[in-house]
């Protein structure tokens, strides 16, 4: 069974956008110097056909990941999320107890987290204990480092 993976429209645009690069730009560049290479003589001991052929690989892995991550991908229509809860795609005001601190993260998919934006993927321990939770509630992460109390202080799209 596929993994269902919840993406925002802008998101899903990246991915697409990345695999097209891929397959226009990349792998035609890859054939070229492939073909460069193998023009070059014997290919049993040719270094530069083989680190071609190797970037081939590696490329069509990349290809084939996202084709799936894209065939599996569900876009999220942010005017049907409920924001009494902490769901994907909503925006957490929270208090830290910890540090007396206020952060703001919004929860997103894991190919879409980026930390320096305040986009905490939904797979981390602080994304799954305020998943469900509601405004006013004090939440409990446990991490590496310790444990961490919050209390949410705003939920919005």
């Amino acid at each position: 069974m596929a993994n269902i993976i919840y993406l925002t429209p802008e998101g899903y645009k990246k991915l697409k956008e990345e695999l097209d690069h891929m397959r226009s730009v990349e792998r035609p560049a890859i054939s070229a110097a492939i073909a460069e290479a193998r023009d070059k003589g014997d290919l049993s001991e040719n270094a530069e056909y083989d680190a071609a052929r190797e970037a081939q690989g590696l490329l069509e892995m990349r290809i084939a990941k996202l084709e799936d991550t894209i065939a599996n991908a569900r876009i999220i229509d942010e005017s049907k999320i409920d924001t009494s809860k902490v769901a994907i795609l909503s925006k957490v005001t929270l208090l830290n107890h910890n540090t007396g601190k206020q952060v703001v993260y919004t929860i997103v998919s894991e190919n879409e987290a980026n930390l320096k934006l305040g986009r905490l993927a939904i797979g981390t321990p602080i994304a799954k204990a305020l998943l469900g939770k509601k405004k006013g509630e004090r939440v409990d992460v446990t991490v590496p480092a310790g444990t961490i109390h919050f209390e949410i202080l705003d939920i919005s799209i």
